[in-house]
């Protein structure tokens, strides 16, 4: 399973990043889009291994009230029903 993860996060483009994020009602602004797009391209090793490790309010100034609400409602149902494959 990592190696399919690393192998993805490898090729992963901001456009792609930007792409999910419209399909889930997010709307990322430029700054918010290339802060989540680096964030997730640095970290993703450390989320994949321990997600317990995410604390999203460290990041919450990042992003505006109203995607940063609906980035933790995404991150709670996707753990919920992706958490036990990690």
């Amino acid at each position: 399973m990592y190696n399919l993860v690393k192998r993805y996060m490898e090729n992963l483009s901001i456009e792609q990043v930007n792409d999910f994020a419209k399909k889930n009602n997010v709307f990322l602004s430029e700054n918010e889009l290339n802060f989540t797009y680096t964030f997730v391209k640095k970290n993703w090793e450390m989320i994949f291994r321990n997600p317990n490790l995410l604390h999203l309010e460290r990041y919450k100034e990042q992003f505006s009230e109203e995607n940063f609400k609906k980035i933790q409602k995404l991150f709670v149902m996707y753990y919920q029903k992706y958490g036990h494959l990690l």
